[in-house]
Protein backbone atom coordinates (compact mmCIF):
# COMPACT_ATOMS: atom_id res chain seq x y z
CA UNK A 1 0.00 0.00 0.00
CA UNK A 2 0.77 3.61 -0.64
CA UNK A 3 2.82 5.12 1.89
CA UNK A 4 0.04 7.39 4.20
CA UNK A 5 2.12 10.76 3.93
CA UNK A 6 -0.48 13.17 2.05
CA UNK A 7 0.28 14.13 -1.24
CA UNK A 8 1.93 17.75 -1.49
CA UNK A 9 0.60 21.02 -2.20
CA UNK A 10 3.61 22.22 -4.35
CA UNK A 11 6.36 19.66 -6.78
CA UNK A 12 8.93 20.67 -9.67
CA UNK A 13 6.22 19.68 -12.26
CA UNK A 14 5.24 23.49 -13.73
CA UNK A 15 1.50 24.38 -13.28
CA UNK A 16 -0.77 24.17 -16.55
CA UNK A 17 -4.12 25.67 -16.01
CA UNK A 18 -6.61 23.24 -18.20
CA UNK A 19 -4.48 24.43 -21.24
CA UNK A 20 -4.53 20.46 -22.75
CA UNK A 21 -6.12 19.69 -26.41
CA UNK A 22 -7.76 16.49 -24.72
CA UNK A 23 -8.51 15.58 -21.28
CA UNK A 24 -6.30 12.12 -21.99
CA UNK A 25 -3.59 14.43 -21.71
CA UNK A 26 -4.55 16.29 -18.65
CA UNK A 27 -3.96 12.84 -17.16
CA UNK A 28 -0.53 12.30 -18.36
CA UNK A 29 0.21 15.71 -17.26
CA UNK A 30 -1.12 15.57 -13.87
CA UNK A 31 0.90 11.24 -13.52
CA UNK A 32 3.76 13.48 -13.65
CA UNK A 33 3.82 15.35 -10.60
CA UNK A 34 3.46 13.96 -6.81
CA UNK A 35 -0.11 15.42 -6.81
CA UNK A 36 -3.38 13.11 -5.96
CA UNK A 37 -6.13 12.34 -4.20
CA UNK A 38 -6.26 11.57 -0.53
CA UNK A 39 -8.92 9.70 1.17
CA UNK A 40 -10.50 9.96 4.74
CA UNK A 41 -12.64 8.26 7.18
CA UNK A 42 -15.21 9.37 9.19
CA UNK A 43 -13.59 10.46 11.49
CA UNK A 44 -11.05 11.94 8.93
CA UNK A 45 -8.11 9.58 9.36
CA UNK A 46 -6.14 9.38 6.08
CA UNK A 47 -7.36 6.01 4.66
CA UNK A 48 -5.66 6.11 1.55
CA UNK A 49 -3.42 7.77 -0.82
CA UNK A 50 -3.67 8.01 -4.35
CA UNK A 51 -0.79 9.95 -6.63
CA UNK A 52 -2.29 10.74 -9.91
CA UNK A 53 0.52 8.56 -11.13
CA UNK A 54 -0.94 5.89 -9.74
CA UNK A 55 -4.30 6.69 -10.60
CA UNK A 56 -3.21 7.09 -14.29
CA UNK A 57 -1.39 3.66 -14.37
CA UNK A 58 -4.46 2.05 -12.72
CA UNK A 59 -6.69 3.96 -15.86
CA UNK A 60 -4.74 2.65 -18.24
CA UNK A 61 -4.95 -1.24 -16.94
CA UNK A 62 -8.48 -0.71 -16.47
CA UNK A 63 -8.78 0.27 -20.12
CA UNK A 64 -6.99 -2.45 -21.45
CA UNK A 65 -10.21 -4.59 -19.45
CA UNK A 66 -12.23 -2.37 -21.09
CA UNK A 67 -11.22 -2.67 -24.43
CA UNK A 68 -10.89 -6.87 -24.07
CA UNK A 69 -14.74 -6.56 -23.37
CA UNK A 70 -15.50 -5.55 -26.51
CA UNK A 71 -15.99 -1.61 -25.29
CA UNK A 72 -14.78 0.87 -27.46
CA UNK A 73 -15.11 4.15 -29.40
CA UNK A 74 -18.20 5.94 -28.17
CA UNK A 75 -19.68 3.28 -26.22
CA UNK A 76 -21.19 4.45 -22.54
CA UNK A 77 -20.09 2.97 -19.33
CA UNK A 78 -22.22 3.42 -16.35
CA UNK A 79 -20.12 4.08 -12.65
CA UNK A 80 -22.04 4.28 -9.36
CA UNK A 81 -20.23 7.24 -8.26
CA UNK A 82 -18.44 6.40 -4.66
CA UNK A 83 -15.76 8.81 -3.53
CA UNK A 84 -12.81 6.37 -3.65
CA UNK A 85 -9.86 4.89 -6.36
CA UNK A 86 -11.87 2.80 -8.25
CA UNK A 87 -14.22 5.45 -9.64
CA UNK A 88 -11.81 7.57 -10.06
CA UNK A 89 -9.43 4.90 -12.19
CA UNK A 90 -12.48 3.68 -13.98
CA UNK A 91 -13.79 7.04 -14.83
CA UNK A 92 -10.18 7.81 -16.24
CA UNK A 93 -10.29 4.16 -17.99
CA UNK A 94 -13.55 5.45 -19.93
CA UNK A 95 -11.79 8.06 -21.21
CA UNK A 96 -8.37 6.11 -22.33
CA UNK A 97 -10.81 3.64 -24.00
CA UNK A 98 -12.83 5.97 -26.11
CA UNK A 99 -16.14 4.99 -24.05
CA UNK A 100 -18.27 7.45 -22.38
CA UNK A 101 -18.55 7.27 -18.34
CA UNK A 102 -21.78 8.16 -16.85
CA UNK A 103 -21.72 8.75 -13.19
CA UNK A 104 -24.38 7.66 -11.31
CA UNK A 105 -25.73 8.07 -7.71
CA UNK A 106 -25.45 6.12 -4.57
CA UNK A 107 -28.12 4.82 -2.61
CA UNK A 108 -29.82 7.24 -0.27
CA UNK A 109 -31.43 7.46 2.93
CA UNK A 110 -34.59 8.47 1.60
CA UNK A 111 -36.70 5.95 -0.43
CA UNK A 112 -35.62 2.74 0.22
CA UNK A 113 -34.05 -0.50 -2.23
CA UNK A 114 -36.71 -0.36 -5.07
CA UNK A 115 -36.47 3.23 -5.12
CA UNK A 116 -32.86 3.03 -5.82
CA UNK A 117 -33.42 0.48 -8.35
CA UNK A 118 -35.56 2.22 -9.76
CA UNK A 119 -33.71 5.32 -10.43
CA UNK A 120 -30.77 3.94 -11.69
CA UNK A 121 -32.62 1.51 -14.08
CA UNK A 122 -34.35 5.07 -15.58
CA UNK A 123 -30.68 6.45 -15.98
CA UNK A 124 -29.33 3.06 -17.70
CA UNK A 125 -32.53 3.23 -19.73
CA UNK A 126 -31.45 6.56 -21.19
CA UNK A 127 -27.62 6.27 -21.24
CA UNK A 128 -28.11 2.57 -22.87
CA UNK A 129 -24.37 1.75 -20.99
CA UNK A 130 -22.62 -1.60 -22.05
CA UNK A 131 -21.59 -2.18 -18.37
CA UNK A 132 -22.48 -0.83 -14.89
CA UNK A 133 -19.64 -1.17 -12.78
CA UNK A 134 -20.41 -0.88 -8.47
CA UNK A 135 -18.69 -1.18 -5.82
CA UNK A 136 -19.46 -4.57 -4.04
CA UNK A 137 -21.68 -3.53 -1.36
CA UNK A 138 -24.83 -2.53 -3.77
CA UNK A 139 -24.37 -5.30 -5.61
CA UNK A 140 -27.61 -6.63 -5.31
CA UNK A 141 -29.52 -3.26 -5.95
CA UNK A 142 -27.37 -2.66 -8.71
CA UNK A 143 -27.27 -5.68 -10.69
CA UNK A 144 -31.20 -6.10 -10.10
CA UNK A 145 -31.36 -2.27 -12.31
CA UNK A 146 -28.49 -3.60 -14.55
CA UNK A 147 -30.40 -6.97 -15.43
CA UNK A 148 -33.89 -4.92 -15.80
CA UNK A 149 -32.43 -2.96 -18.36
CA UNK A 150 -30.79 -5.76 -19.98
CA UNK A 151 -26.59 -4.39 -19.62
CA UNK A 152 -23.98 -6.43 -17.89
CA UNK A 153 -23.47 -5.88 -14.50
CA UNK A 154 -19.87 -5.93 -12.51
CA UNK A 155 -18.89 -5.26 -9.18
CA UNK A 156 -15.34 -3.70 -9.33
CA UNK A 157 -13.62 -6.07 -7.23
CA UNK A 158 -14.71 -8.59 -9.90
CA UNK A 159 -13.69 -6.37 -12.95
CA UNK A 160 -9.93 -5.62 -11.08
CA UNK A 161 -8.82 -9.42 -11.31
CA UNK A 162 -9.87 -9.89 -15.07
CA UNK A 163 -7.13 -10.45 -17.47
CA UNK A 164 -6.46 -8.26 -20.56
CA UNK A 165 -3.34 -7.90 -23.05
CA UNK A 166 -2.12 -4.43 -23.66
CA UNK A 167 -3.81 -3.00 -26.85
CA UNK A 168 -3.11 0.38 -28.98
CA UNK A 169 -6.08 2.74 -26.94
CA UNK A 170 -7.81 5.27 -29.18
CA UNK A 171 -6.75 8.92 -29.81
CA UNK A 172 -9.27 11.11 -28.42
CA UNK A 173 -10.32 14.71 -30.46
CA UNK A 174 -11.18 17.67 -28.56
CA UNK A 175 -14.77 17.35 -30.26
CA UNK A 176 -15.35 13.85 -28.92
CA UNK A 177 -17.44 13.41 -26.42
CA UNK A 178 -16.03 12.98 -23.03
CA UNK A 179 -18.76 11.84 -20.56
CA UNK A 180 -22.48 11.70 -19.48
CA UNK A 181 -23.48 13.90 -16.83
CA UNK A 182 -26.97 13.48 -15.48
CA UNK A 183 -28.29 16.89 -14.81
CA UNK A 184 -29.74 16.87 -11.18
CA UNK A 185 -32.90 19.37 -12.76
CA UNK A 186 -36.37 17.57 -12.04
CA UNK A 187 -37.76 19.70 -14.94
CA UNK A 188 -36.12 17.40 -17.37
CA UNK A 189 -35.53 13.91 -16.09
CA UNK A 190 -33.63 11.65 -16.85
CA UNK A 191 -31.48 14.21 -19.87
CA UNK A 192 -27.93 12.64 -20.23
CA UNK A 193 -25.70 15.83 -20.91
CA UNK A 194 -23.18 14.91 -23.25
CA UNK A 195 -19.91 17.14 -22.33
CA UNK A 196 -17.04 17.24 -25.26
CA UNK A 197 -13.09 17.29 -24.13
CA UNK A 198 -13.33 20.52 -25.51
CA UNK A 199 -16.04 21.88 -23.53
CA UNK A 200 -14.77 20.35 -20.21
CA UNK A 201 -11.42 21.88 -20.79
CA UNK A 202 -12.57 25.39 -21.30
CA UNK A 203 -14.81 24.84 -18.36
CA UNK A 204 -11.77 24.16 -15.55
CA UNK A 205 -9.19 26.43 -17.37
CA UNK A 206 -11.95 29.22 -16.07
CA UNK A 207 -12.48 27.52 -12.97
CA UNK A 208 -8.91 27.52 -12.25
CA UNK A 209 -8.32 31.20 -13.62
CA UNK A 210 -11.63 33.04 -12.24
CA UNK A 211 -9.94 31.38 -8.80
CA UNK A 212 -6.77 32.18 -9.44
CA UNK A 213 -5.72 28.50 -8.43
CA UNK A 214 -2.57 29.18 -7.18
CA UNK A 215 0.98 26.90 -6.39
CA UNK A 216 -0.36 26.59 -2.35
CA UNK A 217 -3.87 25.50 -2.64
CA UNK A 218 -5.19 22.28 -2.15
CA UNK A 219 -9.15 21.67 -2.13
CA UNK A 220 -10.93 19.75 0.63
CA UNK A 221 -14.28 18.03 -0.59
CA UNK A 222 -17.48 16.18 0.55
CA UNK A 223 -19.29 16.57 -2.49
CA UNK A 224 -20.96 13.55 -4.49
CA UNK A 225 -19.19 12.59 -7.59
CA UNK A 226 -22.65 12.07 -9.43
CA UNK A 227 -23.35 15.54 -9.31
CA UNK A 228 -21.42 18.23 -11.66
CA UNK A 229 -20.12 20.10 -8.55
CA UNK A 230 -18.68 17.28 -7.29
CA UNK A 231 -17.35 15.96 -10.27
CA UNK A 232 -16.35 18.65 -12.35
CA UNK A 233 -15.44 21.16 -9.82
CA UNK A 234 -13.57 18.75 -7.31
CA UNK A 235 -12.01 15.89 -9.08
CA UNK A 236 -11.85 16.45 -12.83
CA UNK A 237 -10.98 20.23 -12.16
CA UNK A 238 -7.97 19.38 -10.02
CA UNK A 239 -6.79 16.52 -12.39
CA UNK A 240 -6.52 19.14 -15.30
CA UNK A 241 -5.21 22.24 -12.98
CA UNK A 242 -3.30 19.85 -10.47
CA UNK A 243 -4.28 20.32 -7.76
CA UNK A 244 -4.33 17.79 -4.40
CA UNK A 245 -7.19 16.71 -2.61
CA UNK A 246 -8.62 15.28 0.69
CA UNK A 247 -11.83 13.37 0.43
CA UNK A 248 -14.77 12.80 2.98
CA UNK A 249 -17.46 10.84 1.38
CA UNK A 250 -20.76 12.89 1.41
CA UNK A 251 -22.14 9.92 3.67
CA UNK A 252 -19.90 10.52 6.27
CA UNK A 253 -19.87 14.19 6.00
CA UNK A 254 -23.86 13.87 6.72
CA UNK A 255 -23.35 12.06 10.30
CA UNK A 256 -20.13 14.02 10.89
CA UNK A 257 -19.87 17.46 9.22
CA UNK A 258 -17.66 19.17 11.24
CA UNK A 259 -14.86 16.73 9.85
CA UNK A 260 -15.03 18.55 7.21
CA UNK A 261 -14.27 22.09 9.11
CA UNK A 262 -11.33 19.63 10.94
CA UNK A 263 -10.18 19.04 7.49
CA UNK A 264 -9.68 22.29 6.38
CA UNK A 265 -8.27 22.86 9.44
CA UNK A 266 -5.15 20.37 9.31
CA UNK A 267 -4.53 21.76 6.03
CA UNK A 268 -1.52 23.83 5.76
CA UNK A 269 -1.82 25.74 2.64
CA UNK A 270 -4.28 27.78 0.67
CA UNK A 271 -7.58 26.23 1.35
CA UNK A 272 -10.64 25.89 -1.44
CA UNK A 273 -13.07 24.15 -0.64
CA UNK A 274 -17.27 24.02 -2.03
CA UNK A 275 -20.64 23.46 -0.39
CA UNK A 276 -23.94 24.39 -1.31
CA UNK A 277 -25.64 26.46 1.22
CA UNK A 278 -26.80 23.55 3.69
CA UNK A 279 -23.68 22.26 4.04
CA UNK A 280 -22.82 25.86 5.80
CA UNK A 281 -26.09 25.81 7.39
CA UNK A 282 -25.92 22.08 9.69
CA UNK A 283 -21.88 23.13 10.39
CA UNK A 284 -23.46 26.55 11.91
CA UNK A 285 -26.29 24.43 13.55
CA UNK A 286 -23.82 21.41 14.63
CA UNK A 287 -21.76 23.91 16.99
CA UNK A 288 -22.76 24.54 20.30
CA UNK A 289 -22.27 27.48 22.56
CA UNK A 290 -20.24 25.22 24.77
CA UNK A 291 -17.86 24.57 21.63
CA UNK A 292 -14.71 26.41 21.90
CA UNK A 293 -13.91 26.83 18.13
CA UNK A 294 -11.08 28.44 18.44
CA UNK A 295 -9.29 25.42 20.08
CA UNK A 296 -10.40 22.99 17.63
CA UNK A 297 -10.74 24.42 14.23
CA UNK A 298 -8.22 26.69 12.23
CA UNK A 299 -9.83 27.88 9.32
CA UNK A 300 -7.93 30.86 8.67
CA UNK A 301 -6.32 29.74 5.51
CA UNK A 302 -9.56 29.02 4.05
CA UNK A 303 -9.01 31.22 1.16
CA UNK A 304 -12.08 30.03 -1.07
CA UNK A 305 -15.21 28.86 0.57
CA UNK A 306 -17.34 28.44 -2.55
CA UNK A 307 -20.62 28.49 -2.82
CA UNK A 308 -23.36 26.96 -5.21
CA UNK A 309 -26.12 24.80 -6.13
CA UNK A 310 -28.84 26.01 -4.68
CA UNK A 311 -30.71 29.70 -3.90
CA UNK A 312 -27.48 31.09 -2.37
CA UNK A 313 -29.03 32.29 1.61
CA UNK A 314 -27.22 35.41 3.28
CA UNK A 315 -29.21 34.41 6.62
CA UNK A 316 -26.96 31.32 6.67
CA UNK A 317 -23.85 32.67 5.16
CA UNK A 318 -24.13 35.08 8.12
CA UNK A 319 -24.60 32.72 10.45
CA UNK A 320 -21.67 30.44 9.60
CA UNK A 321 -19.91 33.90 10.12
CA UNK A 322 -21.00 34.37 13.37
CA UNK A 323 -20.23 30.82 14.02
CA UNK A 324 -17.06 30.47 13.10
CA UNK A 325 -15.05 33.70 12.99
CA UNK A 326 -13.01 33.35 16.29
CA UNK A 327 -11.69 30.53 14.38
CA UNK A 328 -10.11 32.60 11.69
CA UNK A 329 -12.83 32.43 8.86
CA UNK A 330 -13.21 35.51 7.23
CA UNK A 331 -16.58 36.77 5.55
CA UNK A 332 -14.84 37.68 2.40
CA UNK A 333 -13.93 33.86 1.70
CA UNK A 334 -17.04 33.43 0.65
CA UNK A 335 -17.07 33.02 -3.28
CA UNK A 336 -20.46 32.60 -4.73
CA UNK A 337 -21.19 30.96 -8.16
CA UNK A 338 -23.83 30.27 -10.68
CA UNK A 339 -23.59 27.06 -12.99
CA UNK A 340 -25.34 23.73 -13.92
CA UNK A 341 -24.46 20.74 -15.76
CA UNK A 342 -25.23 22.04 -19.18
CA UNK A 343 -22.79 24.95 -19.25
CA UNK A 344 -20.26 21.80 -18.11
CA UNK A 345 -19.95 23.40 -14.37
CA UNK A 346 -19.55 27.64 -13.66
CA UNK A 347 -21.02 30.46 -15.62
CA UNK A 348 -20.33 32.98 -13.37
CA UNK A 349 -17.94 33.25 -10.33
CA UNK A 350 -17.46 35.83 -8.01
CA UNK A 351 -13.79 37.63 -8.06
CA UNK A 352 -11.75 36.10 -4.88
CA UNK A 353 -12.10 38.11 -1.95
CA UNK A 354 -15.68 39.82 -2.69
CA UNK A 355 -17.49 37.79 -0.75
CA UNK A 356 -21.60 37.72 -0.18
CA UNK A 357 -23.07 40.91 -2.21
CA UNK A 358 -26.79 40.89 -1.78
CA UNK A 359 -29.33 43.80 -3.29
CA UNK A 360 -32.97 44.11 -1.98
CA UNK A 361 -35.47 43.87 -4.34
CA UNK A 362 -39.21 44.49 -4.11
CA UNK A 363 -41.13 41.01 -4.29
CA UNK A 364 -43.47 42.64 -7.02
CA UNK A 365 -40.70 42.86 -8.93
CA UNK A 366 -39.56 39.54 -8.54
CA UNK A 367 -43.18 37.85 -9.31
CA UNK A 368 -43.40 40.78 -12.05
CA UNK A 369 -46.56 42.27 -10.34
CA UNK A 370 -48.15 45.87 -9.19
CA UNK A 371 -47.77 46.45 -5.94
CA UNK A 372 -50.95 46.56 -3.74
CA UNK A 373 -50.11 50.27 -1.65
CA UNK A 374 -52.41 48.99 1.12
CA UNK A 375 -49.85 46.67 2.23
CA UNK A 376 -46.17 47.15 2.79
CA UNK A 377 -43.30 46.81 0.58
CA UNK A 378 -41.54 43.41 0.90
CA UNK A 379 -38.28 42.76 0.45
CA UNK A 380 -36.16 39.87 -0.33
CA UNK A 381 -32.29 39.79 -0.39
CA UNK A 382 -30.73 38.66 -4.03
CA UNK A 383 -27.20 36.96 -3.55
CA UNK A 384 -24.61 38.32 -6.04
CA UNK A 385 -23.42 35.29 -8.11
CA UNK A 386 -20.32 36.73 -9.57
CA UNK A 387 -19.18 37.43 -12.90
CA UNK A 388 -18.86 35.36 -16.42
CA UNK A 389 -15.97 33.14 -16.83
CA UNK A 390 -14.04 34.02 -19.68
CA UNK A 391 -15.20 33.60 -23.46
CA UNK A 392 -19.03 32.96 -21.39
CA UNK A 393 -21.38 35.24 -22.43
CA UNK A 394 -24.53 36.01 -19.99
CA UNK A 395 -28.03 37.88 -20.94
CA UNK A 396 -31.20 38.15 -19.72
CA UNK A 397 -34.19 37.94 -22.11
CA UNK A 398 -38.07 38.13 -21.58
CA UNK A 399 -40.46 36.16 -23.27
CA UNK A 400 -40.32 37.26 -26.25
CA UNK A 401 -36.33 36.19 -26.49
CA UNK A 402 -34.98 40.37 -26.63
CA UNK A 403 -32.01 41.27 -24.59
CA UNK A 404 -33.46 43.19 -21.46
CA UNK A 405 -31.32 46.07 -19.37
CA UNK A 406 -29.42 46.11 -16.24
CA UNK A 407 -31.66 44.86 -12.94
CA UNK A 408 -34.25 44.33 -15.84
CA UNK A 409 -35.59 40.17 -14.43
CA UNK A 410 -35.50 37.66 -17.42
CA UNK A 411 -34.62 34.39 -18.14
CA UNK A 412 -30.98 33.77 -17.75
CA UNK A 413 -29.74 33.12 -21.32
CA UNK A 414 -25.57 31.66 -21.77
CA UNK A 415 -23.20 30.87 -24.50
CA UNK A 416 -20.11 29.77 -25.01
CA UNK A 417 -17.42 27.42 -25.65
CA UNK A 418 -18.10 25.02 -22.35
CA UNK A 419 -21.65 25.01 -22.89
CA UNK A 420 -23.08 21.09 -23.58
CA UNK A 421 -22.44 19.60 -26.69
CA UNK A 422 -26.50 17.93 -26.61
CA UNK A 423 -28.97 15.68 -24.77
CA UNK A 424 -27.68 12.67 -25.20
CA UNK A 425 -30.68 10.86 -27.85
CA UNK A 426 -32.90 13.27 -26.59
CA UNK A 427 -33.32 16.14 -29.41
CA UNK A 428 -36.36 17.56 -28.48
CA UNK A 429 -35.09 18.56 -24.98
CA UNK A 430 -32.10 19.56 -26.57
CA UNK A 431 -34.08 21.57 -29.17
CA UNK A 432 -35.58 23.42 -26.10
CA UNK A 433 -32.90 24.38 -24.73
CA UNK A 434 -30.12 25.01 -27.18
CA UNK A 435 -31.38 27.95 -29.43
CA UNK A 436 -28.59 28.56 -32.37
CA UNK A 437 -27.75 32.22 -32.49
CA UNK A 438 -28.56 34.70 -35.28
CA UNK A 439 -24.68 35.43 -35.70
CA UNK A 440 -23.60 32.07 -35.90
CA UNK A 441 -21.31 32.68 -33.08
CA UNK A 442 -22.70 29.20 -31.36
CA UNK A 443 -25.70 28.26 -29.74
CA UNK A 444 -27.65 30.02 -26.43
CA UNK A 445 -28.49 27.80 -23.85
CA UNK A 446 -32.05 29.00 -22.15
CA UNK A 447 -30.68 27.69 -18.40
CA UNK A 448 -34.46 28.18 -17.39
CA UNK A 449 -33.55 29.94 -14.51
CA UNK A 450 -34.70 33.64 -13.79
CA UNK A 451 -32.04 36.42 -12.55
CA UNK A 452 -31.00 39.81 -13.70
CA UNK A 453 -27.63 41.51 -14.04
CA UNK A 454 -25.83 44.26 -12.93
CA UNK A 455 -22.46 45.82 -13.96
CA UNK A 456 -21.87 42.76 -15.34
CA UNK A 457 -22.57 40.74 -12.17
CA UNK A 458 -25.37 38.13 -12.27
CA UNK A 459 -28.00 38.17 -9.78
CA UNK A 460 -30.21 34.77 -9.80
CA UNK A 461 -34.03 34.64 -8.58
CA UNK A 462 -35.26 31.45 -8.84
CA UNK A 463 -36.15 28.97 -11.63
CA UNK A 464 -39.07 29.71 -14.05
CA UNK A 465 -40.60 26.41 -13.57
CA UNK A 466 -40.80 26.39 -9.92
CA UNK A 467 -42.85 29.22 -9.90
CA UNK A 468 -46.16 29.46 -8.63
CA UNK A 469 -49.22 31.29 -10.69
CA UNK A 470 -52.29 31.90 -9.16
CA UNK A 471 -55.07 34.75 -10.15
CA UNK A 472 -52.77 35.65 -12.55
CA UNK A 473 -50.27 36.48 -9.47
CA UNK A 474 -46.86 35.15 -9.34
CA UNK A 475 -45.37 34.12 -5.98
CA UNK A 476 -41.95 32.71 -5.49
CA UNK A 477 -42.01 29.17 -3.61
CA UNK A 478 -38.78 30.34 -2.03
CA UNK A 479 -40.70 33.12 -0.65
CA UNK A 480 -43.05 31.28 0.76
CA UNK A 481 -40.19 28.53 2.34
CA UNK A 482 -37.95 31.30 3.62
CA UNK A 483 -40.72 33.13 5.27
CA UNK A 484 -42.21 29.21 6.99
CA UNK A 485 -38.24 28.64 7.92
CA UNK A 486 -38.31 31.78 9.91
CA UNK A 487 -40.71 30.31 12.93
CA UNK A 488 -39.15 28.52 15.46
CA UNK A 489 -38.31 24.95 15.33
CA UNK A 490 -37.92 24.39 11.37
CA UNK A 491 -34.39 24.08 9.43
CA UNK A 492 -33.30 24.91 5.70
CA UNK A 493 -34.87 22.39 3.69
CA UNK A 494 -38.14 21.08 5.99
CA UNK A 495 -40.50 22.90 3.71
CA UNK A 496 -41.43 23.33 0.05
CA UNK A 497 -43.98 24.88 -1.44
CA UNK A 498 -46.03 24.66 -4.86
CA UNK A 499 -49.78 24.96 -6.33
CA UNK A 500 -52.34 22.55 -6.46
CA UNK A 501 -56.02 22.51 -7.32
CA UNK A 502 -58.17 22.68 -4.98
CA UNK A 503 -61.75 20.96 -4.84
CA UNK A 504 -63.68 23.85 -5.77
CA UNK A 505 -61.08 23.45 -9.25
CA UNK A 506 -58.83 26.65 -8.02
CA UNK A 507 -55.57 26.89 -7.98
CA UNK A 508 -53.66 27.16 -4.52
CA UNK A 509 -50.15 26.91 -2.33
CA UNK A 510 -49.42 24.02 -0.71
CA UNK A 511 -46.79 23.72 1.82
CA UNK A 512 -45.40 20.37 2.79
CA UNK A 513 -43.55 20.58 6.15
CA UNK A 514 -41.21 18.33 8.74
CA UNK A 515 -43.50 17.70 11.77
CA UNK A 516 -41.16 17.08 14.48
CA UNK A 517 -43.94 17.56 17.02
CA UNK A 518 -45.44 14.94 18.75
CA UNK A 519 -48.53 16.37 20.77
CA UNK A 520 -51.86 16.03 18.42
CA UNK A 521 -52.71 19.74 20.28
CA UNK A 522 -49.50 21.48 19.29
CA UNK A 523 -49.68 19.77 15.48
CA UNK A 524 -52.86 21.85 15.18
CA UNK A 525 -51.27 25.22 16.45
CA UNK A 526 -48.03 24.43 14.40
CA UNK A 527 -50.53 23.81 11.45
CA UNK A 528 -52.66 27.47 11.79
CA UNK A 529 -49.20 29.07 12.91
CA UNK A 530 -48.19 28.17 9.04
CA UNK A 531 -50.96 28.73 7.20
CA UNK A 532 -51.23 32.44 9.02
CA UNK A 533 -47.87 32.76 7.55
CA UNK A 534 -48.24 32.00 4.08
CA UNK A 535 -51.33 34.03 3.76
CA UNK A 536 -48.82 37.11 5.32
CA UNK A 537 -46.63 36.39 2.30
CA UNK A 538 -49.10 35.38 -0.32
CA UNK A 539 -52.46 37.29 1.02
CA UNK A 540 -54.18 33.78 -0.02
CA UNK A 541 -55.43 30.70 2.34
CA UNK A 542 -53.11 27.57 1.70
CA UNK A 543 -53.04 23.78 2.04
CA UNK A 544 -50.64 22.63 4.76
CA UNK A 545 -49.47 19.56 5.17
CA UNK A 546 -47.16 18.53 7.98
CA UNK A 547 -45.17 15.40 7.25
CA UNK A 548 -42.63 13.02 8.97
CA UNK A 549 -39.18 13.98 8.79
CA UNK A 550 -36.56 13.21 6.00
CA UNK A 551 -39.57 12.86 3.90
CA UNK A 552 -39.32 15.86 1.72
CA UNK A 553 -37.11 14.59 -1.67
CA UNK A 554 -33.67 16.29 -2.74
CA UNK A 555 -31.88 16.37 -6.26
CA UNK A 556 -28.85 14.70 -6.36
CA UNK A 557 -27.19 17.49 -5.34
CA UNK A 558 -29.01 17.81 -2.08
CA UNK A 559 -30.79 20.35 -3.44
CA UNK A 560 -34.86 20.10 -2.46
CA UNK A 561 -37.29 19.18 -5.74
CA UNK A 562 -39.96 20.34 -5.49
CA UNK A 563 -41.66 19.11 -8.75
CA UNK A 564 -41.01 15.65 -7.18
CA UNK A 565 -42.34 16.26 -3.69
CA UNK A 566 -45.70 17.60 -5.41
CA UNK A 567 -45.65 14.23 -7.47
CA UNK A 568 -45.19 11.85 -4.44
CA UNK A 569 -47.65 14.33 -2.39
CA UNK A 570 -50.82 13.72 -5.23
CA UNK A 571 -49.92 10.86 -5.96
CA UNK A 572 -50.26 9.48 -2.64
CA UNK A 573 -46.56 8.61 -1.48
CA UNK A 574 -46.01 11.08 0.62
CA UNK A 575 -48.61 10.26 3.36
CA UNK A 576 -48.94 13.46 5.56
CA UNK A 577 -49.35 13.31 9.63
CA UNK A 578 -53.45 13.37 10.56
CA UNK A 579 -54.18 16.86 12.19
CA UNK A 580 -57.21 17.36 13.85
CA UNK A 581 -59.39 19.95 12.28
Amino acid sequence: MTDLTPTPNDCSLPRRRSDFATFNEAIDYAARSEKGLNFHDMRGALQRVYPYSEMRKDAVDDAYRLVAMGIGKDDRVALVAETGPEFAALFCACIYAGAWPVPLPLPTTFGGKESYIDQLSVQLQSSDPKVLLYPPEIAEMASAAAERQGCKGIDWATFAEMDAAEVTLPEASPDDICYLQYSSGSTRFPTGVAVTHKALLHNLFGHADSMDIGYNDRVVSWLPWYHDMGLVGCFLSLIANQVSVDYLKTEHFARRPLAWLDLISRNKGETLSYSPTFGYDICARRVSSQTNVAERFDLSRWRLAGNGADMIRPDVMQNFVNAFADAGFEASAFTPSYGLAEATLAVTVMPPGEGIRVELVEEERLSGTRRDLSRPARYRAIVNCGKPLQDMEVEIRGENGAAKGDHQIGKVWCRGPSVMHSYFRNEEATKECLVPSDDGKGDWLDTGDMGYLADDYLFIVGRAKDMIIINGKNHWPQDIEWAVEQLAGFNHGDIAAFSVETENGEEAPAVLVHCRVSDPDERVKLRDQIADKVRSVTGMNCVVELVPPRTLPRTSSGKLSRAKAKKLYLSGEIEPIDVAA
